[in-house]
């Protein structure tokens, strides 16, 4: 019985992972700038953050450029 319980906290565990994963994943593919953090408490992700920057590639108005 033991074994059975082990092998669905595996499953469990492997399932949670790849949901992170995956979400990590759409997050960084969706940015061009900016920062995707993750927050771990006791060994498990708890939260993914995302910051996004938009740059303005456009020169300042009195810019001697």
């Amino acid at each position: 019985m033991q074994k059975s319980t082990e092998q669905s906290e595996a499953r469990e565990r492997e399932t949670e992972w790849q949901d992170w994963l995956e979400l990590v994943r759409r997050q960084v593919s969706s940015l061009k700038y900016g920062t995707v953090q993750i927050t771990v408490h006791d060994s498990r992700v708890t939260q993914v953050e995302r910051v996004e920057k938009v740059r303005l590639d456009r020169p300042n108005p009195g810019s001697t450029r």
